[in-house]
């Protein structure tokens, strides 16, 4: 668990990070060395961006692959200029911006015999998932419990995002598992 200090500090970065690339169109750049050793760590991060509580833009990475503090900077421009979903942010939406940040653990390959098996075996408002199947891949972070609070929906919404049919199945179905610190 990160301090509250260490959160408030990537938090800070992600809004630093959306400002600069108004202007430059580019993530803020980081220099590592104004960054405490535990910021400077590799982990992958995705960055929310809600307006009114609306979504605005969610970018994020699955594997850990470069310091955090450098993450949350990229995944911040990419959410606010290049979710495929959204237009690109204007500065008009900056003052009504809000930043999510969520920090993923390792993810670990589940086992199961059976779409039931899966089923019973996944944590509620805990689990985030990946699901693959040759060259379909989605994932769901845990916050996404909070609207898909069934098992059955989350998995079926899950493959939909995957670009699968709702009730797909199949023995090459790939499942990993990954929990985030959220703030």
């Amino acid at each position: 668990m990160l301090s509250t200090q260490y959160r408030n500090i990537l938090l800070k970065v992600a809004e630093a990070s959306v400002r600069h690339g108004l202007k430059h169109h580019e993530p803020l750049p980081m220099n590592l060395a104004e960054y405490p050793e535990t910021l400077r760590e590799k982990a992958a991060s995705f960055v929310t961006l809600t307006i009114y509580n609306e979504l605005r833009g969610c970018i994020g990475t699955l594997e850990a692959y470069q310091p955090l503090v450098t993450d949350v900077s990229e995944r911040a421009f990419c959410a606010a200029f290049r979710d495929p979903r959204f237009p690109p942010l204007s500065a008009g939406e900056l003052p009504h911006l809000h930043y999510h940040i969520s920090i993923l653990s390792e993810a670990t390959s589940m086992q199961f015999e059976s779409e039931a098996d899966l089923l019973r075996q996944l944590r509620p408002g805990v689990d985030g998932l990946i699901l693959e199947d040759g060259p379909h891949r989605g994932t769901f972070l845990p916050s996404v419990w909070d609207s898909l609070p069934q098992t059955k929906e989350f998995l079926r919404h899950l493959k939909l995002k995957a670009g699968l049919q709702p009730d797909y199945w199949s023995p090459t179905l790939r499942i990993e598992r990954y929990t985030t610190e959220s703030f």
